[in-house]
C-alpha cells in the first residue's frame, strides 16, 4: 500500500527527521499515554544512533518538548529553546498532561553502543508513581523521515495518515506503479492523485501541497536573509546569505549558465535552516530536506514548459510523483541514515527529486521510473558519518550535489526511451542489501568516516 505523499513531505524542525521530529513525536505520544496517571518521575533512555549522535541532533530536547506537548509541525523554534532553558534553570518539568515532575535534559541516559532488536534509534519512557510503581512503559524506534513504531504496535507507523485499503491503484513496487500507469493510461503523478483523494478531496490534496511547497520557499527565503555560523561548536559559516547577494547581482535575469549555482543555493540555504533548528519540510527526511526544494526550483525556473500560469500544477504534480517514488523506498527498504546510511536520506530524495523532474518534463512513465532508478544508482552505498554528530558536514553541501545528480539523472533518462538494464525496483533492492550490509560505524553514529578522520576544532 502506497505512503501518503503526505507523510512523506511533512513540515517540522530542524535538524534531523528521525533524531528530532521522530523523538519530538515519540514524547508526545508518552505524554499522551500518561494523561491523568498520578506521574511523580519520568525516566528517558536512548539507545544506539540516538545516543550516539543525540546531543548534536538536538535528540534530548526533541524528546522533552515532546513530553511537554509540542508538536513538530507546529512549534516555535524560538520558543522551543526559552523554554528549555527554563527548564535546565528550574529542573520542574511539566508534561503535556499538566502534572509537574522534576527533571533536566541531562536526566536522559545514553547508551550509544547498546542496539535494539528492532530499529537503531530507539528511546524507552517510563512513568512512575510516589511509590516508585510503573505506571507505563513504552519503547519507541524513529524509523527515519519522522516516523515512529513502538513494540506494542504490531510494526505500525504511528506518524502515518491512514490510507484506505480501497486505494484505486494500489502498488508497493516500480513495477506495480507502471503496471497501473499502463493499464489505465496514466502518468505517475495521476496515479499518486487516485489514491490520495481515496481518503480527501481533490482540492485539499492540492492545497496541501502548494502549501508544502510554500513552506519550502519560506524556508530558503529565511536562511539567504541570516549569516553568521551554525550552533553545534564547528563554527561551520553559513554560505546561503553570501552566494544569494552575489547571485542576485551576477545573474539578475536568470541566465540558464547560472542554473546550477541556484540549484547549489536553495539546497544548502534549507540545510543552512534545518541544521538551526529552523523549520524545515521533511523530503523524505530532514538531512536530506534540500534536494526536492532544490530540483523543484530548476524546474519552475528553468523549464520553458513550466509557464506562470501552469505553476501550481507543475508543484503538485512533481511533488505527487516525487511522493510515489518515495512510498516504493519507504515500504521496500529505508530512509532512515540510522539504518542504511546517507543512501537511505539523500539517494531516496535525489530519486524522488529525479522522478519528479521528469514527470514535469513531460516523461513516460517508463523515463520517471529510469530517472528515479538512475540517481539512485549513483548514490549507493552513500555513508552517513557526520562530523561531530551535526548535521552540517557533509550533510549540506551533499544535499547541493545530490541535487545536481537528481536534474542529471532526469535529463539522461529523458533522453533514452525508458528501456534501461537496471530497474528502480533492482536498485532499491540493492540500496536495502547494501544498507544491511554497511558497518554500523557509517550509519548516522559518528563513530566511523568523516566523523573521526576530521579533528573537531
Amino acid at each position: 500500500m502506497p505512503v501518503s505523499v503526505f507523510d512523506l513531505f511533512s513540515i517540522g524542525i530542524g535538524p534531523s527527521s528521525s533524531h528530532t521530529v521522530g523523538p519530538m513525536r515519540a514524547g508526545s505520544a508518552f505524554a499522551s499515554l500518561v494523561a491523568g496517571a498520578p506521574v511523580a518521575t519520568v525516566d528517558v533512555h536512548l539507545y544506539g544512533s540516538l545516543a550516539s549522535t543525540g546531543h548534536g541532533h538536538g535528540t534530548l530536547g526533541a524528546v522533552v518538548a515532546g513530553l511537554m506537548g509540542s508538536d513538530p509541525e507546529t512549534v516555535d523554534p524560538d520558543a522551543l529553546a526559552r523554554d528549555l532553558d527554563a527548564l535546565e534553570d528550574s529542573g520542574s518539568l511539566r508534561l503535556a498532561s499538566g502534572a509537574a515532575v522534576p527533571f533536566r535534559p541531562a536526566d536522559i541516559v545514553l547508551h550509544p553502543l547498546t542496539m535494539l532488536p528492532r530499529h537503531p534509534n530507539a528511546m524507552r519512557l517510563r512513568a512512575l508513581d510516589a511509590s516508585g510503581r510503573t505506571l507505563a512503559e513504552e519503547t519507541y524506534y524513529s524509523i527515519g523521515g519522522g516516523f515512529i513504531t513502538t513494540d506494542s504496535d504490531g510494526g505500525v507507523a504511528e506518524s502515518a495518515i491512514p490510507v484506505d485499503d480501497t486505494v484505486p491503484h494500489p502498488f508497493s513496487s516500480g513495477a506495480e506503479l507502471l503496471a497501473a500507469c499502463t493499464a489505465h493510461g496514466l502518468r505517475v503523478s495521476e496515479v499518486a492523485l487516485a489514491n490520495e483523494t481515496a481518503t480527501r478531496s481533490a482540492e485539499a490534496v492540492r492545497s496541501g501541497l502548494l502549501r508544502i511547497h510554500g513552506v519550502m520557499e519560506s524556508c530558503v527565503a529565511r536562511s539567504v536573509q541570516r549569516s553568521g555560523v551554525l550552533p553545534g561548536g564547528l563554527t561551520v559559516r553559513r554560505r546561503a546569505a553570501n552566494w544569494f547577494e552575489q547571485l542576485t547581482r551576477d545573474d539578475p535575469d536568470h541566465d540558464p549558465l547560472f542554473a546550477m549555482e541556484w540549484v547549489n543555493l536553495v539546497a544548502m540555504a534549507v540545510n543552512e535552516e534545518n541544521a538551526t533548528g529552523g523549520r524545515v519540510v521533511t523530503a523524505p527526511t530532514n538531512g536530506a530536506a534540500g534536494i526536492i526544494p532544490a530540483v523543484l526550483h530548476y524546474a519552475l525556473t528553468y523549464v520553458p514548459d513550466v509557464t506562470a500560469a501552469e505553476r501550481d500544477d507543475a508543484v503538485v504534480r512533481f511533488l505527487l510523483t516525487a511522493g510515489a517514488i518515495g512510498s516504493i523506498y519507504k515500504e521496500r527498504a529505508s530512509i532512515s541514515g540510522a539504518e542504511v546510511g546517507c543512501q537511505g536520506e539523500v539517494g531516496s530524495a535525489a530519486s524522488m527529486a529525479a522522478a519528479g523532474l521528469a514527470e514535469v518534463l513531460g516523461g513516460t512513465p517508463e523515463q520517471v521510473e529510469n530517472a528515479a532508478e538512475i540517481a539512485m544508482e549513483h548514490n549507493l552505498g552513500l555513508t552517513c558519518d557526520p562530523i561531530g554528530g551535526l548535521v552540517q558536514i557533509p550533510c549540506i553541501e551533499r544535499n547541493a550535489i545530490a541535487a545536481n545528480k537528481a536534474i542529471n539523472a532526469a535529463r539522461m533518462a529523458l533522453r533514452g526511451d525508458g528501456v534501461h538494464h537496471v530497474s528502480l525496483d533492482q536498485v532499491v533492492e540493492t540500496m536495502r542489501q547494501t544498507g544491511a550490509d554497511m558497518s554500523t560505524k557509517y550509519k548516522e553514529t559518528a563513530m566511523g568516516g568523516l566523523a573521526v578522520n576530521v579533528p573537531l576544532c
